[in-house]
């Protein structure tokens, strides 16, 4: 072995010894280490060996594994006030009649380019460079488009004294590196930008006004991409007029060193100029320095960063951040705390879901989604905005009527749903027997001498299972009645199908095994039923296995998480602290619960409480999906997310024991039980 080889094996093993022993300080390391340069990267070799010292020697073993934060990532939203409310009174001089009354007393009004008045739909600027990667079919294209971008600025400050580099000579770097041509990696990336940039609302009404009142607007940026570039992306979006673009690439002077500033001063013969950008330094301190007035607006990514999730997969986790704190914390508008839950917590879910189900149905020749009342609400809604050409409708369903007509083939399922689950809650053994619809049954008394205003308890509830068991003839007989009115409605609803899935929320997959089962032994009608559940029960649940061969079986098939599936969330997911109610309560329906089936038809019950703060979560969910899917409308593939994802927000927002999304459940009296 030569020498060089012998020292390349000992800088392997080192390299081994002092990082990839523990992941946890191998993470702590690659946090600090990736991509830096300069004092950073020296400083990441300080940091290592400090790590490991505290680990061997300090006895430090937590070092060994990775922070919690990097995996479960809690937060705690404000839970007395909605964020963009919040946002907006921390900055309370953020409006656009404010900020056009100081913009308009200055002669020219410079902008910042991108987060001021152009909006990228991610976390950061280089997550574009996924996008660009993927069309480029390289791999690892972000990290390697990144080094170039720093490889050609330190080559730029070497020869020239400045680092403002073109788009060209970036690539002329990068070129080099992976081989692929030049034109078309630039021709790609512009291209990219063009795609995903999209313009801030807010800025947008604020530049128009100006503009109507004959102000002379210019744009200055520190970037590489071209004028033309720029200037196209600016008036693609509505910006159209600026009588002067300035780009620190272009002009090879910047605003983060004050370079740029004195050069617009001289090009618009004036020295009447405000600048509005979001970075504190470039944007507001260094235009003060060079003697132009400065207005600071701030970065809706930046602000919104506290209470976002980051223990999610890069691209969807980046379009995630990117679009709910665009949106939300622009300054625009002020939205309620219900659309809110709803635009941050189930919009990212129902579309993921209803893409799910769109791609589970087509894969398994499934020719018909029935969504559940009430849960398939909301999600009915979504999937016709996603999926209009599928065959898709809404079914009258409800665990109280298929309890009910589910009694001669699940007694068992039956007595614990009305009776046993309800006792010591409140609940007479009147209102109990109400709800089975057995009321009558009662009216000549024959409850063992039980009252029938008594609270229902552990004690008498023997007592009232063996009073409807004696009556369980005329019980079947009332509910043979019912299901044959139900026959008669799903009979309409699945006419000319072989294969229909009905879709629920969870978590049992009561809802779906039920019309199953009645399907085939009750109904005897020629159509199979797979149950598509958002999550099945958790290991928190007395019976986590209850439907676990339905499952194993095909016959359920789930997104969020299961028994083998997800099982971080398996094992987080707990019904007896309320998770259940948190996701009920993000497809709450307006619509009544559905009682039963009589000869005239569907029998409809009670509402929930708050139907305004339901259809404000709705509208939130709807909302989100329209803005996802506008901006991204030239990848489709970013419709395909992953159950993991999709739950993340909610995990995220469970920091506190779950202080916020209780506070959200309060506003609201959502019923777990068959009433």
């Amino acid at each position: 072995m030569g020498i060089n080889s012998r020292r390349k094996s000992i800088r392997i093993r080192l390299y081994d010894r002092l990082v990839n022993r523990h992941a946890g300080i191998a993470f702590r390391y690659h946090r600090m280490h990736d991509g830096s340069y300069g004092v950073r990267k020296v400083l990441s070799l300080g940091y290592l060996l400090w790590l490991n010292v505290a680990h061997d020697l300090l006895f430090c073993r937590f070092l060994e594994e990775r922070p919690q934060e990097a995996v479960v990532c809690k937060k705690t939203p404000p839970s007395e006030k909605s964020e963009s409310k919040a946002h907006r009174e921390i900055h309370a001089e953020l409006s656009i009649d404010g900020m056009v009354q100081r913009l308009k007393q200055h002669e020219v009004i410079s902008f910042d380019m991108f987060d001021t008045l152009i909006f990228r739909p991610l976390d950061k600027p280089t997550d574009l460079f996924y996008f660009a990667g993927e069309q480029l079919s390289c791999m690892n294209f972000r990290a390697v488009r990144i080094r170039a971008e720093k490889t050609a600025r330190e080559k730029c400050l070497k020869q020239n004294g400045h680092a403002e580099v073109t788009l060209e000579e970036i690539w002329e770097t990068l070129s080099e590196e992976t081989g692929i041509d030049k034109t078309e990696g630039m021709r790609t990336e512009m291209e990219t930008e063009q795609a995903l940039c999209y313009g801030n609302p807010f800025m947008l009404e604020v530049w128009n006004r100006l503009r109507s009142g004959k102000r002379r607007i210019v744009v200055t940026t520190d970037m590489y991409l071209p004028e033309t570039c720029i200037r196209s992306i600016l008036e693609k979006n509505g910006f159209t007029g600026a009588e002067q673009i300035f780009v620190s690439g272009e002009y090879k002077k910047s605003k983060a060193d004050g370079s740029l500033f004195p050069l617009i001063k001289e090009a618009l013969g004036t020295d009447d100029i405000i600048h509005v950008g979001d970075q504190e330094k470039s944007d507001y301190q260094i235009p003060l320095q060079n003697g132009i007035e400065a207005m600071l607006y701030p970065c809706a990514v930046q602000s919104a960063r506290e209470y976002r999730p980051h223990a999610m997969s890069f691209f969807v986790g980046s379009a995630y951040r990117g679009i709910v704190s665009n949106y939300l914390y622009n300054g625009l508008a002020e939205y309620s705390m219900e659309y809110e839950y709803g635009f941050l917590y189930g919009g990212l879910f129902v579309l993921g879901y209803c893409r799910f189900i769109h791609d589970y149905c087509r894969q398994n020749g499934i020719g018909r989604m029935l969504f559940l009342s009430r849960d398939g609400d909301t999600l009915c809604r979504a999937y016709e905005k996603l999926f209009p050409q599928d065959d898709y409708a809404y079914a009258l369903w409800s665990r109280k009527a298929a309890t009910k007509l589910m009694a001669g083939y699940d007694r068992h399922d039956y007595f614990r749903r009305f009776i046993f689950h309800k006792v010591n809650q409140g609940y007479t053994i009147r209102e109990v027997l109400r709800a089975m619809g057995l009321e009558t049954l009662a009216a000549d008394g024959g409850l063992f001498g039980l009252d029938p205003e008594e609270e229902l308890t552990d004690r008498n509830a023997p007592a009232v299972k063996r009073f409807v068991r004696e009556h369980w003839e005329q019980v079947c007989a009332l509910y043979g009645e019912q299901s044959e009115y139900a026959k008669e409605y799903y009979q309409e609803l699945t006419k000319g199908q072989s294969r229909v899935a009905a879709v629920d929320i969870g978590w049992a997959g009561s809802g779906a095994l039920s019309l199953s089962c009645l399907f085939e032994h009750a109904w005897k009608l020629p159509c199979e039923v797979i149950g598509i559940l958002a999550g099945t029960n958790t290991e928190s649940n007395a019976e986590p296995d209850a439907t676990e061969p339905f499952r194993q079986s095909g016959k359920l098939v789930s997104y969020l998480f299961s028994p083998a599936e997800n099982r971080d969330l398996f094992a987080h997911h707990d019904a007896g602290r309320g998770y259940n109610i948190f996701w009920e309560l993000l497809l709450s329906s307006t619509e009544p619960q559905l009682d039963g089936f009589s000869k005239d038809g569907p029998v409809l019950g009670k509402e929930d409480e708050n139907p305004e703060g339901i259809a404000e979560i709705r509208r939130g969910i709807l909302d989100f999906i329209s803005e996802y899917t506008k901006r991204f409308e030239q990848f489709p593939y970013m419709l395909r997310i992953e159950g993991r994802d999709a739950y993340a927000p909610i995990l995220a927002a469970s920091g506190k024991r779950e202080h916020y999304l209780r506070a959200m459940a309060k506003r609201f009296d959502l019923h777990v039980n068959v009433d």
